[in-house]
């Protein structure tokens, strides 16, 4: 471990997904060390006054966690509001691409670990946060999810410009937060996206790719693991429901005995049966049509004359 004991952890959140927040961190916290300081920050949009308690609860009697919450638009004092730095050169809103503007925003903070809202914490991260970062801005595990889908795998090689072996989930991060503020990777992000405003299909996620090919390790899969059907890990560190797989929604979800697990004991755990009780099919056909639209969105970008491959490859930009 380094010399720094305290260790920021940082989570995003609305409203909808304030339940699932609530078992991830009481996973992170039943399998924290005492050894360590862990500052668990959440920045939130559209979360009720009444959510936000119940989450800050989450650390009560426990000396070695401390629960910050903190409202996106009330924090951006590091990021300049000027035309060149609005998204997409309207409104300064910076909610879909938050992990990217989070070294700007808490200038106190090195190093950070970034962790999506559907995940259950099986091991310490602390062990995580020590991560050897070996000179790259990012550590990240591939994203297992699009295996195996020609299209997708298409997608990232001739849109993106990365391999499928190279394209990673952006829910599980360590960021070197330093590093990236004395690259000026958020005001380089800013130009290209205002200048060229790409397509993508997840959007932080992708343009994080792109922007950061050749420049990130990679993570044990244990780190990230994703009940995909061809997922065999038996012992993840940290299981990730990502896009469609949510035990919330679906009976026997890989690895879903963790979630529930820890949703039985949470605060919101009404909340959470009442969304599992409610999905039934009209759910599993938004879930098939969100499937869709992504796989024509990928069709359409791909017969765009502007995509990341062929500009960065041209010259004309340069990827961070």
């Amino acid at each position: 471990m380094t010399k720094q004991t305290v260790i920021p952890v940082f989570f995003s959140v609305d409203e909808k997904y304030a339940p699932y927040l609530s078992t991830a961190i009481a996973s992170l916290i039943e399998h924290s060390s005492k050894k360590y300081q862990y500052e668990i920050n959440i920045v939130y949009h559209n979360l009720t006054l009444y959510s936000r308690r119940k989450l800050e609860r989450l650390g009560d009697g426990k000396k070695n966690i401390k629960i910050i919450t903190t409202k996106m638009k009330n924090n951006l004092r590091g990021i300049s509001d000027r035309k060149e730095t609005r998204l997409k050169a309207d409104e300064f809103t910076p909610t879909i691409y938050f992990r990217i503007f989070l070294p700007e925003m808490f200038p106190q903070y090195d190093r950070a670990i970034y962790l999506d809202s559907d995940i259950i914490v099986l091991h310490d991260v602390a062990e995580l946060y020590d991560t050897d970062l070996e000179g790259n801005p990012l550590a990240a595990c591939l994203d297992m999810s699009t295996f195996g889908n020609p299209l997708f795998a298409r997608y990232f090689e001739d849109a993106i410009g990365i391999s499928t072996k190279q394209y990673f989930n952006s829910g599980i991060l360590v960021m070197n937060f330093k590093q990236l503020r004395e690259e000026e990777f958020c005001e380089h992000f800013l130009y290209l996206l205002n200048f060229y405003d790409f397509d993508t299909v997840a959007p932080d996620q992708d343009y994080l790719n792109a922007m950061l090919k050749d420049r990130v390790k990679y993570l044990d899969m244990k780190w990230n693991t994703m009940p995909t059907a061809e997922a065999d890990e038996k012992n993840p560190y940290i299981v990730h429901y990502n896009l469609f797989f949510k035990p919330w929604h679906y009976d026997k979800t890989k690895y879903g005995e963790y979630f529930w697990h820890y949703a039985k004991k949470s605060s919101f755990s009404r909340a959470i049966n009442r969304e599992k009780r409610n999905f039934g099919r009209h759910g599993r056909k938004t879930d098939d049509e969100r499937l869709k639209q992504m796989s024509n969105r990928c069709e359409e970008i791909l017969a765009s004359e502007k995509t990341f491959k062929k500009i960065f490859d041209s010259g004309k930009e340069r990827r961070s």
